[in-house]
């Protein structure tokens, strides 16, 4: 194989010191916090590409790029840039934003990382229709902000993008795509395990075998809900491992039978690295149950403004305590 074919199946990984610090921590916010932020900032990210009609691997790219762009002590922090721009943020606010992230405003991370990875793709949106379906996401009729309390019909004017807003925001969206290519040093490769886990599965199993149908369904969710892991998965493994426990999982899971040699040998993929990544992917389920009731009716803050209130918060409860 060619090394321009390795290059395309593989991805750059984040390194050790790069997963033991973060620029949010050196600014104070704590890890637990900083996790909470990632994953509601990933689930922000795929529900708008569903509601945008995009296929899962440009919504699993601009996962991909949501979560790189955190990383280390080089990347972004979650005190100057927010997942998604406060609309009532004050104006003090906004100049000491602008004085620490080299003169910009608050940024708006997850629907840049979005934008930009469609614009890349055969499906590019226009900035309206990214900005329409986040003021959507982030209104009080969206059943991710309040699952529980949304309106049966609810009125349009709660997620109305007024012309000036649209502008605003729009030039918020193309500064923060600016800053991600800066942080990523323009790397915006992604190479996702999708295909791979369906070339393995045809390799292990023939095309006929009745249980290949439900096993590469069950597979393709093992890699989806992999995307959201708090141990950034797709961050710190290449795609030929991630299929390779997606497969094994999925198999145990389903009962499908698979060879009982040791097969993922075969695919370059040793023991710990597979049982690694099991674990991982198997208690995202209890970790999203611990997760969802840690933070209850609340959710985990979104903007530059919250997540300074929350930090204070933690502050002040830990001085009473």
């Amino acid at each position: 194989m060619s090394p321009l074919a390795l290059t395309n199946l593989s991805n750059p990984l984040v390194t050790p010191s790069q997963l033991s610090t973060s620029a949010s921590q050196l600014d104070g916010v704590p890890s637990d916090l900083e996790t909470s932020i990632r994953y509601a900032g990933a689930k922000l990210t795929q529900a708008a590409g569903m509601l945008l009609q995009l296929s899962q691997d440009i919504i699993a790219q601009a996962v991909v790029v949501f979560m790189r762009f955190w990383v280390g002590g080089e990347g972004g922090s979650l005190m100057v840039h927010g997942p998604k721009v406060s609309p009532t943020q004050t104006q003090a606010h906004i100049t000491k934003d602008r004085a620490l992230a080299d003169e910009q405003p608050p940024q708006d991370v997850s629907a840049a990382s979005l934008y930009l990875m469609a614009k890349l793709s055969a499906y590019p949106q226009t900035p309206r229709s990214i900005l329409n379906v986040y003021g959507y996401l982030l209104s009080s009729a969206s059943p991710l902000i309040n699952p529980r309390t949304v309106p049966s019909k609810p009125k349009p004017d709660v997620y109305y993008l007024s012309e000036g807003d649209y502008h605003n925001q729009r030039n918020i969206m193309l500064k923060t795509e600016a800053h991600i290519l800066r942080i990523l040093g323009f790397q915006t490769h992604v190479s996702l395990p999708y295909t791979i886990s369906i070339n393995y599965l045809q390799a292990l199993l023939p095309s006929s075998h009745r249980s290949l149908q439900p096993l590469a369904r069950r597979v393709f969710q093992q890699l989806n809900t992999a995307l959201l892991s708090p141990q950034m998965l797709y961050l710190t493994h290449q795609p030929p491992a991630l299929a390779v426990a997606a497969i094994y999982l999925a198999a145990r899971e389903t009962g499908a039978k698979l060879p009982e040699v040791e097969w993922w040998e075969v695919f370059d993929v040793e023991r710990e690295e597979l049982g690694f990544l099991v674990v991982g992917m198997q208690s995202m389920d209890e970790w999203v149950k611990v997760e969802t009731g840690k933070w209850g009716k609340r959710q985990a803050p979104m903007m530059v403004d919250e997540v300074e209130s929350e930090c204070e918060r933690r502050k002040m409860l830990e001085q009473g305590g």
